[in-house]
């Protein structure tokens, strides 16, 4: 399967989980076509000073991957700051949010993926 840019589209999410200002997110693969690896695949953009709220993953876990920009991400109550290269997982059970704390554009890969390892 091979999938354009111009043929993914973009998803725009105000607020999103109680954030402030926008996310434009592109997902390059759907849910379906995950073999049940996860629910969201994606390219997310998020403008200066804006952010995705603090929310909890319950069955599933979330990966960032930052791409360009500078984001302050909030893992469990504890704060870190991310640069292009750096990751963050919020395991299943965990909550985090994301905000770019930069004066470009913050692009970075999400994926939750499912926990199939749940007793």
């Amino acid at each position: 399967m091979v999938r354009t840019a111009k043929e993914m589209g973009v998803n725009h999410y105000e607020n999103m989980r109680g954030g402030k200002l926008a996310v434009d997110a592109a997902k390059f693969l759907e849910a379906e076509e995950s073999y049940g690896a996860g629910s969201f695949f994606g390219r997310a953009v998020i403008p200066p000073g804006g952010s995705i709220g603090y929310h909890q993953h319950t069955g599933e876990y979330e990966i960032y991957y930052i791409l360009e920009g500078t984001a302050k991400v909030v893992d469990d109550g504890e704060e870190r700051i991310l640069c292009p290269g750096d990751m963050m997982q919020c395991r299943d059970g965990s909550s985090h949010s994301i905000e770019n704390v930069g004066d470009k554009e913050l692009v970075f890969l999400a994926m939750v993926l499912y926990n199939h390892n749940q007793q």
